[in-house]
């Protein structure tokens, strides 16, 4: 059952959908304004705006993981990772122009997407029962944003209420079956205007990307709310965001998966 949200809640939740819908910062944040505020306060944040979205005409095509390295969890005081909703009218195609003017302060992040063929509903899944379920496995490209006032002061709380930072997404088109790649030696290269600047292995993602799928599907599975088949589902950053401004380029390979491209205009 979703939490009833407290109005001063509901209030800032419109403050965060206008802040997206028309690319301006708020002056503050969500623990700011509201040291106590719980973790299943700002999922239901989170689902008042997807609500609004979807009354709007998006569709819900899909989920993305966020918070999946050590390292992210450790700056952001968690145990667990994030998660938060794509919808059809945040994707972009491969080498198509996407418009700062509709973006605050992206940063893009090289991640492994899965197209699950089968309903995934928790609690008790792993690793195996997700490979079971997904059609297959491609690059992908998310667009990270923060609709608040600072990246460095973000806690987890504030970027769930923000739909777990989620603004963009581009998703390759090369489909790979998952049970002919071991994912935790996948390598894959992360370039900015034609130069490296991070490579890694699949295992970057909680020892393999498919255990983030698994963490989600039982997290979700706690309220009754299945992965469904034929949704999308971003595995998590294999490496560091990076921050993008007009004119920049940025492609993802992987060594068995393919390449995806996308640019800011």
């Amino acid at each position: 059952m979703r939490k009833e949200l407290a109005p001063e809640l509901m209030e800032l939740a419109e403050k965060v959908y206008q802040a997206a819908d028309t690319a301006t910062n708020l002056d503050t944040f969500l623990t700011e304004l509201y040291p106590d505020v719980t973790v299943e306060d700002a999922y239901a944040m989170q689902m008042v705006n997807i609500d609004r979205r979807v009354k709007n005409g998006s569709r819900i095509i899909g989920k993305k993981v966020g918070l999946t390295s050590k390292a992210m969890q450790e700056l952001l005081n968690v145990d667990e990772p994030d998660y938060g909703h794509l919808l059809d009218d945040m994707g972009y195609f491969p080498g198509e122009g996407i418009p700062m003017s509709t973006l605050i302060q992206p940063r893009v992040e090289m991640e492994i997407a899965f197209l699950l063929k089968e309903d995934l509903q928790g609690p008790g899944l792993n690793q195996i029962d997700v490979l079971r379920a997904t059609e297959a496995i491609f690059p992908s490209m998310e667009v990270i944003d923060n609709r608040y006032r600072d990246w460095t002061k973000l806690t987890v709380r504030d970027t769930i209420s923000d739909n777990a930072g989620a603004a963009l997404y581009v998703l390759g088109t090369e489909l790979t079956n998952p049970a002919e790649i071991d994912m935790t030696t996948l390598g894959g290269v992360f370039e900015k205007n034609g130069e490296v600047i991070a490579t890694a292995t699949g295992a970057a993602v909680l020892g393999n990307p498919a255990i983030a799928i698994a963490w989600l599907a039982n997290k979700l599975g706690a309220y009754g709310v299945p992965l469904k088949a034929g949704e999308v589902v971003l595995s998590g950053a294999l490496t560091a965001a990076l921050p993008a401004a007009k004119g920049d380029v940025f492609t993802v390979r992987f060594a068995e998966l393919g390449s995806v491209t996308t640019r800011f205009v």
